[in-house]
């Protein structure tokens, strides 16, 4: 999620992608190249076991209207698929309670645990109480996800390249320069997608591939995914939200994992510093 909201491990200038009006117009542009190229390599043929508590259904036809039925119609469907796909993947990893190990444990609460996966892959997962109704964290987050360098300073820019529908976007992310980082700056191509219900808010998302829209030269491009957010309205204060994180991100490059490890939870609770703050500068609906 929101990997993408994971990025102040990042860090050197990136200055031609600081006109990202410019980029927003080639995004649009390459993104309709990719098509036939996304046909190719398929959209999503199988459904994995949906975890407990997460009542999902398949597009309706007021989601298909939403994107529209069009030349581009199969594209759109093909990233709602994939949003969906990821997001029930990272629920899966999520549900799984066997081989968690705490990580860190901070005096606010704030508590990270990993796990290996696979592949020697470790995801860590970030168990926080935010003062902040579902709503206001949903809006912050998804809804207004382009505005999140204004108050993460970890993030130079992310751009909405497109909508499909209301609950599903695809994002480009650069991070920003910070001191002191461990990985270095990357920028991030994503799908993201979002799940409302009536206690909980689900985020989830994943790397998307697109040929035509490829990193730069001596530019680094992570993954993200399947990656996701759950915001749970506490039972005692629905003004204070249980916000759990799964971050799950493949950095690149040329770094040792064991970097790229005690990076990451670090990330996670500055990430949690940071949006604290935001929520306490003032009320972020209206």
């Amino acid at each position: 999620m929101l990997s993408a909201v994971v990025k102040l491990c990042c860090g050197i200038s990136y200055p031609h992608l600081r006109n990202m009006a410019g980029l927003q117009r080639t995004a649009m542009a390459v993104i309709g190249q990719e098509i036939t190229h996304l046909q190719r390599w398929g959209r999503i043929q199988h459904h994995p076991r949906i975890p407990a508590g997460l009542k999902y259904n398949e597009p309706t036809l007021e989601d298909l209207n939403a994107v529209s039925v069009s030349s581009e119609g199969e594209d759109h469907l093909f990233y709602l698929h994939h949003g969906q796909e990821a997001l029930r993947k990272a629920l899966s990893m999520l549900e799984d309670k066997v081989g968690w190990k705490v990580e860190i444990t901070e005096s606010n609460g704030d508590v990270i645990c990993s796990k290996m996966m696979p592949g020697a892959k470790k995801v860590f997962r970030l168990e926080a109480v935010l003062e902040a109704s579902m709503e206001e964290l949903y809006d912050l987050l998804f809804v207004r996800v382009e505005e999140m360098h204004e108050w993460n300073p970890s993030i130079q820019n992310i751009k909405v390249l497109k909508r499909v529908g209301p609950e599903t976007i695809v994002t480009h992310e650069v991070s920003a320069e910070t001191a002191g980082n461990l990985i270095g700056q990357r920028d991030f191509l994503s799908v993201r997608h979002s799940c409302k219900q009536k206690c909980r808010i689900y985020l989830g998302g994943a790397a998307v591939h697109l040929e035509s829209f490829p990193p730069q030269p001596g530019y680094v491009r992570a993954e993200d995914g399947p990656t996701c957010i759950i915001i749970q309205a506490l039972d005692e204060d629905p003004r204070k939200s249980r916000f759990t994180w799964l971050l799950n991100m493949d950095a690149k490059g040329w770094l040792p994992k064991s970097v790229v490890n005690q990076a990451l939870p670090r990330a996670q609770l500055d990430f949690a510093r940071h949006l604290r703050r935001r929520l306490a500068a003032g009320t972020t609906l209206g």
